[in-house]
């Protein structure tokens, strides 16, 4: 397949192009290279990608509205995959116009972009933040997620909200992934595990929020994209709604998650263990736009795709380690 692939220099991005490369897919890899984290890892990840046979970069942002439509006019792409976003809970709380442009515009931008051209699948990443304060354990698709936390939650929920509407109007088969947590190798800096281990090998304490009282549904980033990887050869189709004379939508939500949370401090511990070093902690109260636990309800994914996650947190962080020594060596 032609795929493109936004946010290719982004971590999920990065390592969904790197697969579909070697695979044999021709991939176009949109990014706009901005200094959120670290430029220089950026930038080694697209150094790998470069080296693959197929695949090409278009220094481009998605809030570009006529760069965007040159794009998808010089080439027909089979499958669209949007993983550009602002990313981030606590910075949308002091920089909300970055999550506006990428998030809202940008993505706006996408769905124009694949209404004039009908890709046979446009796949884009959604987040567990939707789910906001919700008690139900776990997280279905069914949920209403009416009650965002942060700006970035909310821009998450209205990409949900859009994609739908455009599944509706223009028949665009749309799958939209609520990823949980995703972490390893490559991994953002802005992430709790990425500081945690440059801290703890500094000797500098870890700010650890809500007193350690958290849990989160890890995910090893080779789960993630072996799920997306399948999603994408299964675009939805429109189904008729009989008993309500309707005709339903070619969309679908999943969640993409490892279905088994783990609280911080096991987190902690097991990152300690492969580090060989033990953390100082800097107990703290929750963070504004920040959730207690977080559990995703895969079963649907399960039964359409035969997705599973295989990787447990203790061969994940032993994977995302060793490869912080050597690159950061």
């Amino acid at each position: 397949m032609n795929v493109l692939v936004t946010g290719a220099a982004g971590f999920i991005g990065f390592f969904l192009s790197k697969k579909l490369l070697e695979r044999g897919d021709t991939v176009v890899g949109v990014d706009n290279l901005n200094d959120y984290y670290d430029v220089a890892l950026k930038k080694g990840r697209l150094e790998i990608l470069n080296r693959l046979d197929g695949f090409s970069f278009e220094l481009l942002d998605i809030s570009d509205r006529e760069g965007v439509e040159k794009l998808f006019a010089a080439t027909r792409f089979d499958v669209v995959v949007n993983l550009a976003a602002q990313a981030g809970v606590r910075y949308s709380i002091d920089n909300p116009h970055a999550y506006v442009d990428s998030n809202l515009t940008g993505f706006a931008n996408l769905l124009e972009g694949c209404r004039h051209s009908k890709p046979a699948h446009f796949v884009y990443a959604s987040s567990s933040s939707v789910y906001g304060q919700n008690r139900k354990m776990p997280f279905s698709v069914t949920d209403t997620v009416d009650h965002p936390v942060s700006l970035y939650a909310a821009t998450k929920k209205s990409n949900e909200l859009m994609a739908h509407a455009y599944a509706h109007l223009y028949s665009i088969p749309v799958t939209g992934l609520r990823f949980f947590t995703v972490y390893g190798p490559w991994g953002r800096p802005d992430m709790a595990y990425f500081k945690f281990t440059k801290a703890i090998l500094a000797g500098e304490p870890i700010d650890v929020y809500n007193h350690g009282n958290m849990r989160r549904d890890f995910t090893y980033i080779d789960d993630i994209i072996k799920g997306v990887v399948k999603v994408m050869g299964i675009p939805p189709e429109r189904t008729a709604d009989k008993e309500n004379n309707e005709t339903t939508a070619p969309y679908r939500l999943y969640n993409i998650g490892n279905n088994e949370p783990v609280e911080l401090g096991h987190y902690i511990e097991v990152l300690e263990k492969h580090l060989g070093k033990k953390a100082v902690k800097n107990m703290l109260p929750m963070q504004p736009g920040d959730v207690p636990a977080t559990y995703a309800d895969i079963d649907s994914l399960t039964r359409d795709t035969g997705f599973k996650p295989e990787t447990t947190i203790d061969e994940g962080l032993g994977h995302f380690v060793r490869w912080y020594r050597k690159f950061y060596a």
